[in-house]
């Protein structure tokens, strides 16, 4: 059966590569500039790229702020990616503070320029990094990331600033970037979230899009 996705389109995002990677994988792609849509979607992804202000003053510009909260209370399956991720949360310190949708309660905070030993570092963080278990111990059974749970994936990450979840619950899977944790991805019933991209990290990511279709 094929799987029906919206994609939320707020003016800000990295949309074209998205929706191929989701037709792709065989879903039929809806990509919408209409917030109403929203409540009948099935699946619904809220993509993003750049600065976390404008982001979100389109998003709730365009009436989709509303819509996505309400949307996330459903049962429906709902997929943030690199900033749309970054969004679900309560307030980000991105040239200064923003608020956020609040959805997943914790902030988004800068990725550090030093290394654990004290090392200056670059800043954005951009490259391959692989994926970990968050050292809550939590596994990744019955979650978009299950077919690799006994391997360390590598996805593509592009970004200077992270989450910081609230609830250790929250945290699904971390990367390391100069010997710091970084947040990686994010679950909470039927929310999942990633900082990276998985529509840029190859067959691995293409795998994560199938499963979370799969959802």
């Amino acid at each position: 059966m094929t799987q029906k996705i919206t994609i939320a389109d707020y003016g800000v995002g990295n949309l074209l590569n998205v929706a191929r990677a989701f037709q792709h994988c065989g879903a039929d792609v809806h990509v919408t500039e209409n917030p109403s849509e929203i409540a009948e979607a099935e699946r619904l992804v809220v993509p993003g790229v750049g600065a976390f202000e404008d982001s979100i003053n389109e998003l709730t510009r365009r009436g989709f702020a509303d819509e996505i909260k309400r949307y996330a209370e459903s049962a429906r399956p709902l997929f943030g990616i690199c900033v749309g991720m970054q969004m679900l949360f309560d307030v980000s310190e991105e040239f200064g503070e923003h608020k956020g949708l609040g959805i997943l309660p914790g902030r988004v905070k800068a990725v550090p320029n030093t290394t654990t030993s004290g090392q200056m570092q670059r800043v954005p963080h951009i490259g391959w990094g692989h994926l970990l278990h968050p050292e809550t111990g939590r596994t990744w059974q019955g979650t978009f990331l299950q077919s690799f749970e006994s391997a360390r994936p590598a996805v593509y990450f592009v970004h200077s600033f992270a989450a910081y979840p609230e609830r250790d619950a929250d945290r699904l899977a971390d990367c390391l970037y100069g010997g710091h944790r970084i947040c990686a991805a994010v679950k909470r019933d039927n929310i999942v979230a990633t900082q990276f991209h998985p529509e840029r990290s190859g067959e691995i990511g293409l795998a994560m899009v199938r499963s979370f279709l799969a959802l």
